[in-house]
């Protein structure tokens, strides 16, 4: 028994931590990392994972807020979105198969991988879309100097509309929707990556919640797993948020990507070894 409570620890650390560096959230990791080496049932992963999620965002987004890397303007304004998806989502993870969850999983891998590549540097626009200056979205961020330097947003409806789908993905796959997150922010809406991750982990606590609930209500979540899960993830949020400011985005964009891979083929090859 403590063997196997080491084990979920040590697993939702990692699982944690580089969630908390990646604003991807430790749900993407988690979910293989239970269903691969903890051989556990899919639903039950999902579960788990939306309750850690939870627990993540609580413990990354209270040193990112301080340290005002979190755009809280845009993180509420974009809310609105990924919670209407998140709920969807939730209710129909009780109903699809098994099968489609994991090809979805790797999908979702992909595409993150790929956009990650896509997008070269850290760019930081002087000029924001209309509505987006209307709702005062833009922020400031320190630089290596410690100055800060003014940023601005654009394309808020590609924006909102990508965090619908964000939503849904959360409440189908327990990811907390972090990888369409900081997706949407950073390549459609050309926030920096850092401030992309930082809004993530403060976000993904408020869309996994919602999907919680819904799992909750259903009787698919395992408190046995879940504690320790959640404990490890946090623990290891909490150190990654620390150390994310020190780190440079074009090593945070290579591990990453790598990593996506490799979970990508994984999730893609339990699926077609089903059929």
């Amino acid at each position: 028994m403590l063997l196997i409570l080491g084990s979920l620890l040590a697993l939702a650390f990692g699982a944690g931590f580089i969630g908390s560096l990646s604003g991807l959230g430790g749900g993407v990791f988690i979910v293989p990392a239970l269903v691969i080496f903890a051989h556990m049932p899919m639903t039950v992963a999902v579960g788990a994972s939306l309750i850690s999620v939870v627990a993540t965002s609580a413990g990354a987004s209270v040193a990112f807020v301080r340290d005002g890397w979190t755009n809280l303007k845009v993180a509420m304004l974009l809310e609105c979105a990924t919670v209407t998806g998140a709920v969807t989502g939730a209710y129909l993870a009780g109903i699809v198969p098994v099968i489609v969850l994991e090809l979805l999983f790797a999908a979702m891998m992909l595409q993150s991988a790929y956009f990650t590549i896509r997008k070269h540097g850290d760019d930081i626009l002087a000029k924001g879309a209309p509505l987006a200056e209307r709702l005062d979205l833009s922020g400031e961020i320190p630089d290596e100097a410690g100055n800060l330097v003014h940023y601005e947003v654009v394309k808020v409806p590609e924006g909102a509309a990508l965090m619908v789908v964000a939503g849904l993905m959360s409440g189908l796959l327990g990811i907390g929707s972090g990888a369409l997150k900081v997706m949407a922010m950073d390549y459609i809406m050309h926030l920096p990556l850092k401030v992309s991750s930082a809004t993530s982990n403060f976000m993904i606590g408020v869309t996994a919640g919602a999907g919680a609930l819904v799992f909750l209500a259903r009787g698919d979540v395992a408190t046995t797993i879940a504690a320790p899960v959640a404990i490890g993830v946090t623990v290891g949020a909490l150190i990654g948020s620390r150390l994310l400011p020190h780190i440079k985005v074009n090593a945070l964009r290579t591990v990453f990507v790598i990593i996506l891979l490799l979970i990508a083929v994984e999730m893609a090859w339990r699926a077609l070894s089903r059929i």
